[in-house]
């Protein structure tokens, strides 16, 4: 049932251009969905109507319309993000654009680049300069150094300022010891070279597509032109996560469009530290004819209502705020809140598991419809929950996008057998990680079986594996023989390929995964999330492949597949895979870091904070070599960054997480406190005090 707000949006007459405001909750992205229904209902073609949106994950609700039987046949609505158009349009008018922007060989296809193979051209252009003691004072991995470098050059780009000018900017806001300015000198410097060598062999990485399509191809009016006339009716919605670029670009279309629809979300802008701007994109209110609010929330209760307006004055006022009203009967936040106190961690995650079971059995609360969160999901934490739900029988899933792809469990077991079956690269795996790759492999083998079955049938030295039935027999009763018959099919499977031509790695993996690992009996064959993975790793090589054959000599002997490994064992971060963020198992729960959550824009039921003592809730990390609020539009260059300027920006940052967190739980909030945390340290964040000094309160 659309509420009479929604209505005046979605049946808003034609031209109109409006501007949709409202917190999380209030049915924005519903009347938006249904805005885009109505104009298809009116007649627009459908291949005239742009749904943008910062985040590709964003689009899902426009997409299960857009792929639904009830869509006529005919074109389709263009669903797109910022990057996406910069792409299109590249791949379209690339003679134009290489011959302007300076490209080496213009007359040559581009490369695109994704987060991954830029890290690999980065990191082959930074290793030489660590030899030379460059980054000397950084202690950090050398994958993260990487990244920070091409953080910097993608928020030049979303910004909108010279990449020239990055080091000058961090350097003028420098208050510490003098030696980091060095280290910013040094990143720029690596920046610069990178910027260079993508110029001189058609290399396009995010920053380098977003600056051209910025800088070049829109101001071309044979481009704008041509977008104008494609897309004649924008949805833009979640516009406060999007980049100031962006904002500009819509500042010059909204005019030539015939309708759109702005949705802002307000106390956002969860992706700041990704070069979100939420004060750019407000001013485009002033651009549209309309201007609506939502103000009734179809999520949150009164207590919950109650305590996120609460947390939000005493955080951002730093103190308890002289008129905080006495809350009523219905808005008591006592109501609305359950703490889970221990005093070791692993208590904590074991009554957060019993906890989960009983909502579930007892209150018959779906799985779906419960959320665990924490300021950030570690290896072990992930590991720990995960393994008490699963003992629980409690259907579960996890989303971590940092999460690097060999660190998945089914990547290690699959680039092993990788290794195995292409000598010619010289990778001798060890006898633990073939016995982990056979846990995964065969289906129930457990890891005693395992690392027993390596230990006979292995052979490091040689890459050889020795049949089955070569086995003593009473090794092969052990073993068993159902396990036996599925290890000797895997290891002919091998033999086979390798007699073979070798061929690229990820048609090996296709291969394998087809042929034998998503059979029955095997550990891919119901396990889907080993199944996801699979197919991120497969995405990932192809595009790494894609990116790296034209850039090889014609006499060079570098293996792909070989070197692709070697990427992965520096610790490259995997580009984000939208398969990723669908679930394979719907009605399950879900655990996750709190800004992925947020950024999967989707309410829940009842929500889990653990760790709520933690100053990760709020304290931005430390990143030596880039810094997002001084390379944004809000700082000048040489204003110098403060402790003051630190602690207020930890405040807003704590202020949007809990208003937006709350604003997207219908039920009650469970506080998991320890009295030592993970790492066995005691906490008491601004997070609990917050949260004190509002349960303090008297009912009124």
């Amino acid at each position: 049932m659309l509420s009479t707000s929604q209505l005046s949006v979605i049946e808003a007459p034609l031209p109109a251009h409006i501007f949709l405001r409202g917190l999380a909750g209030t049915g924005k992205t519903t009347a938006s969905v249904e805005r885009m229904k109505y104009l298809l209902a009116a007649g627009v073609p459908a291949d005239q109507i742009l749904i943008l949106t910062p985040q590709r994950t964003l689009q899902d609700p426009y997409l299960n319309i857009i792929h639904s039987p009830e869509m006529a046949a005919g074109g389709e609505v263009t669903p797109a993000t910022i990057g996406g158009l910069a792409r299109r349009m590249l791949d379209i008018f690339w003679p134009m654009a290489a011959d302007l922007a300076g490209f080496a060989h213009p007359e040559k296809p581009p490369v695109f680049l994704t987060l991954e193979t830029a890290q690999y051209y980065m990191a082959y252009l930074v290793r030489p300069h660590l030899t030379e003691g460059w980054f000397e004072s950084v202690v950090m991995d050398r994958n993260r150094l990487c990244s920070q470098i091409l953080d910097n050059l993608n928020k030049s780009a979303m910004i909108g300022f010279p990449h020239e000018e990055i080091g000058e900017r961090l350097t003028s806001a420098w208050t510490g010891e003098p030696a980091q300015r060095r280290i910013y000198l040094d990143a720029q410097s690596c920046a610069s070279e990178f910027r260079t060598y993508c110029l001189e062999h058609n290399l396009l990485d995010f920053s380098l597509q977003l600056e051209i399509f910025n800088r070049v191809l829109w101001n071309d009016t044979t481009v704008r032109s041509y977008l104008l006339r494609s897309y004649q009716h924008i949805i833009y919605d979640n516009i406060e996560e999007d980049v100031p670029v962006a904002h500009d670009m819509m500042t010059e279309w909204l005019p030539e469009c015939e309708s759109a629809l702005l949705v802002f979300d307000e106390n956002a802008g969860y992706r700041r530290f990704l070069g979100a701007d939420a004060d750019s994109a407000e001013g485009l209110a002033s651009l549209c004819d309309l201007e609506i609010s939502f103000t009734d929330s179809f999520v949150i209760n009164p207590g919950l209502a109650y305590l996120s307006n609460s947390l939000e004055a005493i955080i951002t006022s730093g103190q308890p705020p002289v008129n905080l009203p006495a809350p009523s009967e219905d808005e008591n936040p006592r109501s609305v809140i359950s703490f889970i106190t221990s005093r070791f961690y692993p208590e904590l995650l074991d009554a957060a598991a019993n906890e989960i079971q009983r909502l579930i059995r007892e209150e018959d609360v779906a799985p779906s419809e419960i959320v665990v969160l924490a300021p950030y999901l570690g290896d072990a934490l992930r590991f720990s929950l995960i393994n008490r739900l699963d003992t629980l029988q409690i259907p579960n899933r996890s989303h971590r996008p940092s999460r690097s792809l060999r660190e998945e469990p089914a990547s290690q077991c699959l680039l092993t057998l990788a290794a195995l079956a292409h000598p010619a690269w010289d990778i001798h795996p060890v006898k633990f990680d073939l016995a982990y790759a056979l846990v995964q492999c065969i289906e129930e083998m457990d890891l005693v079986r395992a690392r027993l079955l390596t230990e006979i049938v292995y052979r490091a030295k040689e890459l050889s594996l020795s049949a089955f039935e070569q086995i003593k027999p009473e090794m092969q009763e052990r073993i068993t023989y159902t396990h036996g018959a599925r290890y000797s099919q895997l290891r002919e499977w091998i033999e086979a390929y390798r007699l073979g031509e070798p061929q690229p790695l990820d048609h090996f993996l296709r291969l394998l995964f087809g042929e034998v690992l998503s059979q029955p009996g095997f550990g891919f064959h119901r396990n889907l999330d080993s199944a996801r993975v699979a197919a991120s790793l497969i995405e990932s090589l192809q595009k790494f492949r894609f990116a790296m054959e034209p850039t090889l000599d014609e006499k060079s002997n570098l293996d792909i597949g070989k070197e692709y490994i070697a990427m992965l064992g520096e610790g490259v971060i995997a580009a984000q895979y939208v398969s990723a963020w669908n679930p394979l198992e719907d009605n399950a729960v879900l655990v996750a870091p709190a800004h992925t959550f947020l950024m999967s824009n989707k309410p829940t039921t009842i929500q889990f904070w653990l760790d709520c003592g933690s100053a990760g809730w709020y304290e931005r990390l430390f990143q030596p070599l880039t810094h997002p609020f001084i390379l944004s539009r809000h700082w000048k260059t040489g204003q110098l960054w403060t402790d003051s300027d630190e602690v207020q920006a930890n405040n807003a940052t704590l202020a949007r997480l809990m208003t937006g967190l709350l604003h997207r739980c219908r039920s009650k909030v469970y506080l998991g406190l320890t009295d030592l945390n993970e790492s066995g340290y005691e906490q008491r964040g601004a997070l609990i005090r917050a949260f004190q000094q509002v349960l303090n309160q008297k009912t009124g």
